[in-house]
C-alpha cells in the first residue's frame, strides 16, 4: 500500500456519468476506497463526504470515491444519495492495485489517500473505526497541509 511520501500513481477510470477521468494529483485530492455501493458503512461514508463537500471545494480539494462496482451501480448510488463528487468504477481493480490495495476478495478494504504535489501526503484507515466522522477528519487534516 502506498504511504506518505510515495509518488502518486497515474490512474484513469470511468465515473458514474460514463466519462473517463484522469485525476491530477498535483492538485490537492482525496481518493477514498470503499467496499461496495449501497452497504451500511459505505453509504454513511459517502453521505458524510457529500455533507462536507462544499468545504472540500472551498479548500480546493477534489474528492473521488472508488470501489470495484461498475459504472451503472455508481450512477444509481450517486442518484439515490445525491452525491455530487465523482465515483470511479474499478471493476477490474486496476485503480486499487495502482494504490497497492488488495482486491483478491472482489472488493477493496476501506482506505483513504490524501494527495498533492504529485505524491501521497497522508493515508487513513477508517476500517479500524466506524466511518462516521471520517470525511471531516480527512478534510481538517488535508486542509492544514
Amino acid at each position: 500500500m502506498h504511504a506518505a511520501g510515495d509518488p502518486a500513481p497515474e490512474i484513469s477510470a470511468t465515473n458514474q456519468h460514463g466519462e473517463t477521468v484522469t485525476p491530477d494529483f498535483k492538485e490537492p485530492t482525496v481518493v477514498y476506497f470503499y467496499p461496495k455501493d449501497f452497504t451500511g458503512g459505505c453509504t454513511i461514508e459517502a453521505n458524510e463526504f457529500q455533507d462536507v463537500l462544499p468545504e472540500y471545494r472551498d479548500a480546493g480539494i477534489t474528492v473521488y470515491g472508488v470501489s470495484m462496482d461498475d459504472r451503472e451501480s455508481h450512477a444509481d448510488f450517486a442518484d439515490e444519495h445525491g452525491l455530487e463528487f465523482e465515483l470511479l468504477a474499478d471493476p477490474e481493480g486496476t485503480v486499487a492495485a495502482a494504490f497497492g490495495l488488495d482486491t483478491t476478495e472482489g472488493y477493496t478494504d476501506r482506505q483513504t489517500f490524501a494527495l498533492a504535489d504529485g505524491e501521497v501526503i497522508a493515508t487513513y484507515d477508517p476500517e479500524m473505526a466506524e466511518p462516521t466522522g471520517h470525511a471531516r477528519e480527512v478534510l481538517d487534516e488535508t486542509r492544514t497541509r
